[in-house]
């Protein structure tokens, strides 16, 4: 399945309820892909292992995985993943697992950066070198990538566990968080608008007062990403931006937010994933490109 010239590549999209696998000789080409649950670590990795045993050989493979997850390469449980509140996962050495069942190098780093890096090298704005992702389903995560690298520190970015302003009238949630309430994640993800108002925000009436809050906490992520980083694009994926007109809400909530201030003006853009549903696992693809190009 693979040529001197072009080896094929390995690649997951780990979630919190799912784990898309994939294999590729480049990461803008998925020569076949599966999905599969995502249940206790010993099942899940086992159960990926044997899809891409039976796929034949491949030189390299690449995880953009749920966090938290130690993505400093230099750190001793690099390739884990962190303290989660998913039973089991805690501790679970996802990357350590793989080079030990394969024998070949592993790129490791979050879902969000790996749709981030797939947007910018395989988007349809080439153009540009730096852009953020933020994904909004199960819970509210942000990549960054600048000058075609994704940002780390000394832990990953945590967009979604920001404290932002409460919307105008909303004061009374609590939030879901069970870290920090009412930060963004706690009051914008999919489960907290289904505590608040019992459906997903896409079940909802068009004019139920929830689209217009959810937009404006939205569009206050946003303005923070674009006044922090001065990035010319950010992405707003995940389940709960299907929700027909959100991304239109959250756009034009923006010029009032800023009342005209941001230097970069309307260059800025709020985009939907040019990718689609693609964006985490040609991102996960090219971690493995990365980290094949590194071992030779």
């Amino acid at each position: 399945m693979k040529t001197a010239s072009q080896p094929m590549l390995g690649a997951i999209e780990a979630g919190g309820t799912k784990l898309v696998l994939a294999i590729g000789p480049s990461p803008d080409v998925i020569s076949e892909r599966s999905t599969i649950e995502t249940q206790d670590p010993a099942t899940t990795l086992a159960e990926a292992r044997r899809w891409f045993s039976d796929r034949g050989d491949f030189a390299a493979i690449g995880i953009a995985t749920f966090g938290p997850a130690r993505i400093d390469p230099h750190a001793e449980d690099w390739g884990h993943i962190l303290p989660t509140t998913k039973p089991g996962w805690t501790g679970c050495d996802m990357a350590g697992f793989f080079q030990q069942a394969f024998a070949v190098p592993v790129g490791f780093d979050t879902d969000v950066n790996g749709a981030a890096l797939g947007e910018c090298y395989y988007g349809n704005s080439p153009d540009e070198t730096s852009l953020a992702y933020v994904t909004v389903g199960t819970g509210i995560g942000g990549g960054l990538v600048i000058d075609g690298k994704p940002v780390h520190g000394i832990a990953h970015a945590e967009m979604g566990h920001i404290l932002t302003p409460r919307a105008v009238g909303d004061h009374k949630f609590a939030g879901v968080c069970p870290h920090h309430g009412d930060c963004l994640e706690g009051l914008a993800s999919g489960p907290a608008i289904i505590a608040r108002w019992g459906k997903s925000l896409s079940e909802l009436p068009a004019d139920h007062p929830a689209h217009d809050i959810i937009a404006s906490y939205l569009s206050q992520l946003c303005h923070t990403i674009f006044s922090m980083t001065s990035v010319p694009r950010i992405i707003l994926g995940g389940g709960v931006m299907q929700t027909p007109g959100l991304l239109e809400n959250v756009r034009r909530r923006m010029p009032a937010l800023d009342c005209g201030y941001l230097p970069g003006g309307t260059a800025h853009q709020i985009s939907a994933p040019s990718l689609g549903q693609n964006s985490g696992i040609v991102g996960a693809l090219l971690l493995a490109k990365r980290a094949l190009d590194r071992s030779v």
